[in-house]
């Protein structure tokens, strides 16, 4: 099935103000028209017929090169600048089409696509709010009585039909409009679309409407329209962001025996403790793990390809020079260090009391904030090699996200 819109801009649109027709105004950076095109565009509804009053020679020469829409004349009523527009699909193996108004710029992808499933099982289906308000009749600023809400819909454009069907009725509401100016009978246009098509005896599918989907008619609407797009605009770029977002995590372990000594080096903070953790460096188990955390999210290796053990320059170095080299890979890869956080396990020395200094001092390696660092402990309930004391095992987590 083919689907097209045919997007009624032929109105003069006074009452909104602005010296020219609303259609045509400006509205976040664009035209109306050109937001209530790219919407049916981006639903995937390439097939566009837009009916322009003869009047708008600017707005003609505006989609002379503009492939994508058939242009055709508007009438001195709605109904006749529909119809034409119906014309101009003729032939062109349409099977549905949405006519919808111009000045509707905050059409939903959604909504449309919700009209065009619709006609599926139904000759003609279009969106409506149902109305929850009081309602009141009213004269000269005073109200005059109220009336029953219930079973009563504020309709919505776009209108949705099976192509044929819509054609074949707007043929007999000109018919009978003929021979009603032909007998002098006045008569009221048709209000929409859908009451051409019930006056044929189409049955017409009620869509939920969008309280989005406002018609530009005052001088107001505009600022209203406006938030409207400026929200969807937002939400468009947070989702495109989310799409592209590049975020990585990486998960580190290492383990270190003790042996001679008096203190422990851990997360960058000399800690005193009666025995001393061995390494081919000064085997500072918990800033290990986070490097190699860092380089498994950047798959990178670990630290043993950066700086091999055989090598005998790294021999006691200081882990700082593995973290911060970590780190600054990351960064030349262009990614931020969102946080890591790094677990020892061991039953001794107590980690608690040097918590907040390790935190300072990967911190300061790394070059983020201190929020972003965490250092926590636990013991393995003098299970293992670290429930017996026999050395410190370290498991440290790292995001990293690109900028």
């Amino acid at each position: 099935m083919t689907t097209a819109a045919l997007i009624v801009a032929a109105g003069r649109g006074t009452r909104a103000g602005g010296g020219v027709p609303k259609q045509w105004r400006q509205l976040q950076g664009q035209r109306v028209i050109d937001w209530t095109l790219k919407a049916f565009r981006d639903a995937g509804v390439q097939t566009i017929a837009l009916v322009l009053s003869p009047e708008d020679d600017a707005a003609w020469e505006s989609f002379r090169d503009d492939r994508g829409v058939i242009l055709t004349a508007g009438g001195g009523e709605r109904a006749i600048s529909v119809q034409n527009g119906l014309r101009a699909l003729m032939g062109r193996g349409i099977t549905k089409v949405l006519i919808h108004d111009a000045a509707r710029p905050c059409i939903s992808q959604a909504l449309i696509s919700s009209v065009i499933e619709a006609l599926d099982t139904a000759p003609a289906a279009a969106p409506a709010l149902a109305i929850t308000d009081a309602l009141w009749s009213g004269a000269n600023d005073r109200v005059t009585g109220t009336a029953d809400r219930n079973g009563l819909y504020a309709a919505q454009t776009p209108q949705g039909f099976q192509f044929e069907a819509i054609l074949a009725a707007h043929a007999a509401h000109a018919e009978q409009a003929a021979v009603q100016a032909a007998h002098a009978v006045q008569a009221g246009g048709a209000a929409d679309d859908v009451e051409v098509a019930r006056a044929a005896g189409l049955d017409v599918t009620i869509v939920a409407g969008e309280p989005d989907n406002i018609k530009i008619t005052r001088p107001e609407d505009f600022a209203r329209a406006a938030r409207i797009l400026e929200t969807e605009q937002t939400l468009e770029t947070k989702e495109a962001m989310a799409i592209n977002l590049d975020v990585r995590l990486g998960n580190g372990y290492d383990v270190h025996r003790f042996g001679p000594g008096d203190s422990v080096t851990l997360c960058g903070v000399e800690v005193p403790h009666d025995r001393s953790l061995q390494g081919h460096s000064d085997a500072d188990v918990g800033m290990h793990a986070v490097s190699d955390a860092i380089y498994g999210a950047l798959a990178q290796g670990d630290i043993g390809q950066h700086f091999p053990p055989s090598d005998p320059q790294w021999k006691g170095a200081a882990s700082e020079i593995f973290l911060r080299h970590a780190a600054n890979l990351a960064r030349e890869m262009g990614f931020q260090i969102s946080n890591v956080d790094c677990t020892l396990v061991c039953e001794y020395p107590k980690i608690g009391p040097h918590a907040a200094a390790m935190r300072a001092a990967m911190a300061r390696i790394l070059d983020i904030d201190e929020g972003r660092v965490s250092v926590k402990a636990t013991t393995s309930e003098r299970l293992g090699f670290t429930g017996r004391s026999e050395g410190i095992a370290s498991i440290a987590t790292a995001a990293l996200v690109k900028t």
